[in-house]
């Protein structure tokens, strides 16, 4: 029967990291957790005069470097003086040469947000008339490529090993205290605490790379990690560090002189390991609530120890849950169903706390219904909530296997003694032979072997522990990929952070829309489009100026939902006055910049209400036309 099971192991564990590689694989660049919510002068903006310096505005802190803001003249060279400031708030400027030209500029930013998210993007203004630019703003990302996929690798990695070291430590100390002696769950524990160290000192090389250039080459850079020290992400990994540290002294304790303690003396020694593993243990997972999520935005204060709470309950269900399953198909000591039960008692208090501290988790960083669909932050959010659902309710199943285990371990326990007494007998009585006591000290170890080998096949065919191995097995599997949903997770901007960022862009939109047409008569129309294709949703904006029968300047404007410039190949727009029944009149803009289009001379034969479509191609394949009137002339 085992040997019929461990192929299925294998193949299923394989297929899991599959799974979960793909995930992490499509998870794309870091998703920025500080958005650009304003800036001047405007995206799109046609200024008479050049500004003296250029201003961004974020919905949070961010960390500045020397080259976090630069503009762009048309022919792509730098025109900004000085190293970036902050202007006030979350706004932050960079100084211009004077006397700039008329042409278009292109707005780069890189940034890193307080939660030490790396955060990019880029935006164009014309000075005087748009021209055309030989700058590409459409590979502005960050966090991307190479550096980036090791750095989500290095994340998920740091989680599983905290989670195994955890976990596996508080299942051996507070539910199988024989485990301390039983090789695999060494093994086990020992494996967590080495995964953890290796992805942290990982993340620590990755970081100035993963929130600047992006290079392979710059990862063993010293001035970077030099820098890296100093921010909130560093410290943090560093602290993680010497934890780690008292983390290794606490499992030699562990499975060195407590596993040699006698039952009586074994009790005070419990009760110091159980108050030194929760205090490292609570110091590692506080080494992500503080430099994370939790550790900005709404009540701050309380999220970080609630995230604290949230990890170490993660991590003693589904790192108990791990040397549960190692225990059951990797142990040759048998566990007792006394063990069993005890994890399955604290596993239920876990999920309590997991969900109470989920809940208000969900509701700091959604705080509507409406951002579960809306947001991508949501849509992962409403994964892991599936996810957890599915594990709990396997483990339900797990339960009620538990229930029904028998006790056979016990009565084989109760046995063992007596034959290794046995055992004994033959080897003292070997001994008094003299030239055949090494031959009975083999016999002795041959007929234990085989003691253990029959043990352990009448172990396996309880069906009720066969029940609870493969339902283990499953739980084991769910949450495998639950980590990885997690992982992307974390590296998503919060469904709050996002939609309030939109909310403040729309302001800022209306506001400038309202303030030009009063004073010039020009007119903007913002329209949502959606092509169907797996990259298809967005704005598009049509300015038309000076809004009045005769030549007119059109702009056309075509932005990503988080505000950023969308590449697209081809945007159409036909002008249609149903009252007179003139049009349509087609209208092909040239391409300025990624994202702008532009068309001058645009003539408006008479004044009315013209209705304005735009056609929007994202692919060879996917388009769609949208539109809205507009009172001109």
């Amino acid at each position: 029967m085992t040997q019929t099971i461990a192929p299925r192991v294998r193949t299923l564990v394989l297929l899991l990291l599959a799974a979960c590689g793909l995930l992490l694989t499509t998870a794309g660049p870091a998703s920025a957790h500080a958005a650009l919510t304003g800036s001047d002068p405007q995206q799109g903006v046609v200024v008479d005069k050049a500004p003296d310096q250029v201003s961004l505005t974020f919905s949070e802190k961010v960390a500045l470097s020397n080259d976090s803001l630069r503009v762009l003249d048309p022919k792509g060279k730098a025109v900004q003086e000085g190293k970036p400031f902050e202007v006030g708030g979350t706004t932050y400027g960079v100084k211009l040469h004077s006397g700039l030209p008329d042409g278009t500029y292109t707005v780069t930013y890189q940034v890193v947000s307080a939660d030490s998210h790396p955060v990019a993007g880029a935006y164009t203004f014309s000075v005087g008339a748009p021209s055309t630019t030989s700058v590409s703003v459409s590979g502005e990302t960050a966090g991307g490529g190479v550096v980036g996929w090791l750095y989500g690798f290095g994340r998920y990695m740091s989680y599983a090993g905290f989670i195994v070291l955890v976990g596996g430590a508080a299942f051996v100390l507070g539910c199988w205290q024989r485990g301390a002696g039983v090789k695999p769950m060494q093994r086990l524990v020992v494996g967590g605490w080495l995964t953890l160290t290796s992805a942290t000192l990982l993340l620590l090389l990755l970081r100035g790379s993963y929130t600047g250039s992006g290079k392979v080459g710059d990862v063993f850079d010293l001035d970077l990690l030099g820098n890296v020290l100093q921010t909130k992400a560093g410290a943090a990994l560093v602290s993680r560090l010497l934890l780690l540290a008292a983390a290794a002294l606490f499992i030699s304790v562990l499975f060195g002189a407590y596993d040699k303690r006698e039952d009586e003396e074994k009790r005070d020694l419990t009760f110091g390991l159980a108050i030194g593993g929760t205090v490292v243990a609570a110091g590692l997972a506080a080494s992500w609530a503080m430099a994370e999520h939790a550790s900005v935005g709404l009540q701050a204060g309380i999220a970080m120890p609630v995230d604290v709470v949230h990890l170490l309950a993660v991590a003693t269900w589904l790192g108990g849950l791990t040397a549960l399953l190692v225990a059951l198909y990797r142990s040759d000591a048998p566990i007792e169903s006394a063990a069993v039960r005890r994890f399955s008692q604290v596993a239920f208090g876990s999920v309590v706390a997991l969900v109470a501290t989920g809940v208000y988790q969900s509701w700091r960083q959604l705080g509507s219904w409406s951002a579960f669909t809306e947001t991508r932050y949501g849509q992962l959010l409403l994964v892991k909530i599936g996810l957890v659902a599915l594990l709990v309710g396997v483990a339900f199943v797990s339960r009620r296997w538990t229930a029904q285990l028998a006790d056979t371990v016990v009565r084989q326990n109760k046995r063992a003694p007596q034959k290794e007494r046995v055992a004994a007998s033959a080897s003292g009585s070997g001994k008094s032979k003299g030239a055949g006591s090494k031959r009975a000290a083999q016999l002795a170890r041959q007929q234990a072997a085989m003691d253990t080998a029959r043990q352990k096949r009448t172990r396996d065919a309880d069906p009720n522990r066969f029940g609870l191995r493969r339902s283990v097995l499953a739980e084991a599997g769910v949450a495998v990929v639950l980590l990885a949903v997690t992982t992307v997770l974390t590296q998503t901007e919060p469904g709050r952070t996002e939609e309030d960022a939109k909310a403040a862009k729309a302001a800022s939109s209306s506001s400038s829309s309202s303030s030009a047409s009063a004073g010039s008569g020009a007119v903007t129309l913002d329209m949502s489009f959606d092509t169907g294709g797996t990259d298809g949703k967005g704005v598009v904006t049509v300015d038309f100026d000076p809004a009045r029968v005769g030549g007119n300047e059109m702009h056309v404007y075509v932005q990503r939902s988080n505000g950023r410039a969308f590449d697209i190949p081809e945007v159409k727009v036909a002008l249609t006055l149903e009252a007179k029944k003139i049009g349509p009149l087609a209208i092909t803009p040239d391409r300025i910049a990624t994202g702008h289009w532009s068309a001058s001379n645009v003539q408006i034969p008479m004044a009315g209400d013209w209705k304005v479509a735009v056609t929007v191609r994202t692919s060879d394949i996917d388009q769609t036309t949208v539109s809205k009137n507009a009172q001109i002339g």
